[in-house]
């Protein structure tokens, strides 16, 4: 029998059955890789030796009788995360010989919950792309089109999912880097909401793995169901045990609804700043028929709403602001040239981004109190409706595009070409504001690539979008192998 597309709550039970062992399991796992990653260029280091060794332990461990959670299941982690002995580059050449001696906090929760790991997963320059290539590993190729990307920055461990190189798979989510490569690959991810799961150990290479909260980022769960989602999520989040875990115990609040009937929710599929896609509106659609089907009460139009123009310009000013903190003072100052040059009339978002990336302290705190208004929207609108449907980004999976200056590229829409970040816009809908967002697949294009959508829940509440998951799993499907 092969086990390589089941879900991790199968391989569980099968495994506490004694149906398999994770030896072989993980076996399995690494036959596959070997035989079918040279067209992906999913998993950029292997880890294979340690992996059979922690089968090796896990199948001794059921032998004594523990159970834990992810005891002997093969599971794939992002190369962004630092694993002790194994190189965390970000797809930089200069990183290339770095290594660090100490895992990152999820890591030691994979390993803690048995998990087998079977290796670190591709990813682009920096984190800093919608696509997964750099200099030191290549190109990560999408399953369903070797001539598309798989997305980014997570697109090596949503390829890994999609080929069935492990059950599971960890990644971070800044500009849509967990859910954008879901959508292009056809599985599941969820962001949680803000601060939620601690991300010590994510950190860029030669940095210190400190307890710190970042703006924006996260990290989390992908799988190929959406059960799999809440199993991992469970072992992920939690605060750092170096700070807020030293006083607090974490109790994630039940989903709101546990029949699909009883679920109100938003669905939108239009954007100011940027046109959807048919393909997409039309997963957005299947979607909504779905709930309609099921008996939840749909809307497609509220007054609750946050703006979505000017939510999509402050997430961007956000984004750029924190991204660019850190560059020498000589490119600021060329930075800061470039934005006095503009129009001020000019209200596009590469202008918005251009002039957040010379913001003074005055300004972000201008940009953050806005955000603060925008949250305080978003619960005014959730004491109304359970969750929102949307798109992730306007199109399925676009073909590799390595053009040097991301800012020459475009993407295309119905044969309308737009700036190639504007995409963004979508996945920053709930990302400004720190919430909760579940990536579910939601059928494929005409020409036969996936297309997902996401559930937005309210803040600390993602136990409501991942049973909305589950729910529309059962309603339309979810997961399939590429063929």
């Amino acid at each position: 029998m092969e086990w390589s597309f089941r879900t991790a709550e199968e391989l569980t039970a099968a495994l506490r059955a004694g149906e398999v062992t994770s030896v072989e399991l993980t076996d399995e796992a690494i036959t596959r890789i070997e035989r079918d990653d040279k067209a992906i260029n999913a998993i950029c280091v292997p880890d294979f030796d340690r992996a059979r060794a922690a089968a090796r332990g896990a199948d001794q461990a059921r032998s004594r009788g523990e159970d834990r959670p992810l005891l002997g299941i093969p599971v794939t982690v992002k190369e962004s995360y630092n694993i002790a002995g194994l190189p965390t580059t970000w797809g930089m050449p200069q990183h290339r010989d770095h290594v660090p001696d100490e895992d990152a906090v999820q890591v030691s929760r994979l390993r803690a919950a048995g998990a087998v790991v079977l290796g670190k997963t591709n990813v682009p320059l920096g984190l800093q792309d919608i696509q997964s290539f750099n200099e030191i590993h290549g190109t990560t190729n999408n399953p369903w089109d070797h001539g598309r990307t798989p997305g980014g920055s997570s697109g090596g461990s949503a390829a890994a999912l999609a080929c069935g190189f492990g059950a599971l798979s960890i990644g971070s989510d800044l500009a849509g880097s967990l859910r954008t490569p879901a959508h292009f690959c056809g599985v599941y991810a969820h962001k949680p909401t803000l601060g939620l799961v601690a991300n010590r150990g994510m950190v860029a290479p030669s940095a210190p793995a400190l307890p710190v909260d970042l703006d924006l980022a996260v990290v989390g769960p992908m799988a190929r169901s959406a059960r799999d989602l809440t199993l991992l999520l469970d072992v992920m989040a939690g605060p750092d045990p170096l700070t807020f875990g030293v006083a607090h115990h974490l109790r994630l609040p039940p989903a709101r609804h546990e029949r699909l009937r009883d679920f109100r929710v938003l669905v939108l599929d239009e954007h100011p700043l940027i046109a959807t896609g048919s393909a997409v509106r039309a997963g957005v659609n299947r979607v909504a028929d779905a709930l309609v089907d099921g008996g939840a009460h749909v809307e497609r139009h509220s007054p609750l709403l946050p703006d979505l123009a000017e939510a999509g310009t402050l997430y961007s000013q956000l984004l750029v602001s924190g991204s660019v903190a850190r560059f020498p003072v000589e490119s600021y100052d060329r930075l800061r040239t470039r934005a006095a040059g503009l129009s001020a009339d000019d209200r596009s978002l590469d202008a918005a981004r251009l002039r957040a990336m010379v913001f003074s302290h005055r300004d972000w705190l201008q940009a953050n109190n806005r955000r603060e208004l925008h949250r305080h929207g978003w619960r005014q609108l959730f004491a109304e409706f359970d969750a929102v449907v949307c798109p992730i980004t306007p199109t399925p999976a676009f073909p590799h595009d390595h053009t040097p200056n991301p800012m020459e590229r475009r993407i295309d829409i119905e044969g309308a070409e737009y700036p190639y970040f504007d995409q963004l816009v979508w996945a920053g809908l709930p990302t400004m504001p720190g919430l909760p967002a579940t990536a579910v697949p939601a059928g494929r294009s005409p020409e036969g690539l996936p297309v997902g959508v996401q559930l937005i829940g309210p803040m600390f509440e993602d136990r409501t979008p991942l049973r909305l998951a589950e729910l529309l799993e059962r309603e339309i499907g979810g997961f399939r192998a590429p063929e």
